[in-house]
C-alpha cells in the first residue's frame, strides 16, 4: 500500500543561485510589506522580517536565511529606522531590537532546518537503521 503525499518538500537546493535570489525577492517583499505597515504608523522595525526568514530557511535552507538576516539589519536600520534612508548612530532601544531580531532569528532558522529535514524524510520513506545490534521490536 502506498502512503499519500501529505509535503511536497523543498524544492530549492541550499547554497545555488536559486537560493540566494529567492532570499532577495523574499526579503524585498518584505520589506514593501514593512514600507505598508510604517505607513500606517507601526514602529515594530523587524515585523514583516522575522516570517521571511521562516520561509526562506524552509523553501532555500539555512544559508539564503542567513543571508537574509544579514541584509535585514542594514536595511532596517537605514530605511525604517528614524531618521527614514539614512544611517545614524544607535539608540539603545534601537540595538536591543536588533539583538532580540538576531536571537529569534537563529531560533526561526534552526526551527525551519529541522522542519526541511522532517520533509526530506518524510518524502525519503522514512529512517533507514543504521546500526545492525538494535533489537527489532518484539511485540
Amino acid at each position: 500500500m502506498s502512503r499519500p503525499e501529505t509535503f511536497a518538500g523543498p524544492k530549492i537546493r541550499p547554497w545555488s543561485w536559486q537560493a540566494f535570489a529567492f532570499a532577495f525577492i523574499v526579503l524585498a517583499t518584505s520589506a514593501g510589506f514593512q514600507g505598508v505597515c510604517v505607513l500606517f504608523g507601526a514602529q515594530l522595525y523587524f515585523a514583516a522580517f522575522l516570517p521571511a526568514v521562516f520561509v526562506v530557511g524552509i523553501v532555500a535552507g539555512a544559508p539564503a536565511a542567513v543571508l537574509a538576516v544579514l541584509l535585514t539589519v542594514p536595511l532596517v536600520w537605514w530605511a525604517f529606522m528614524p531618521p527614514f534612508f539614512e544611517f545614524s548612530p544607535l539608540t539603545r532601544a534601537d540595538a536591543h531590537d536588533i539583538n532580540l531580531f538576531f536571537l529569534f532569528s537563529v531560533l526561526l532558522i534552526g526551527l525551519a532546518d529541522l522542519c526541511r529535514q522532517t520533509m526530506t524524510i518524510i518524502n525519503g520513506g522514512g529512517l533507514e537503521a543504521t546500526d545492525k545490534t538494535v533489537a527489532p521490536n518484539s511485540q
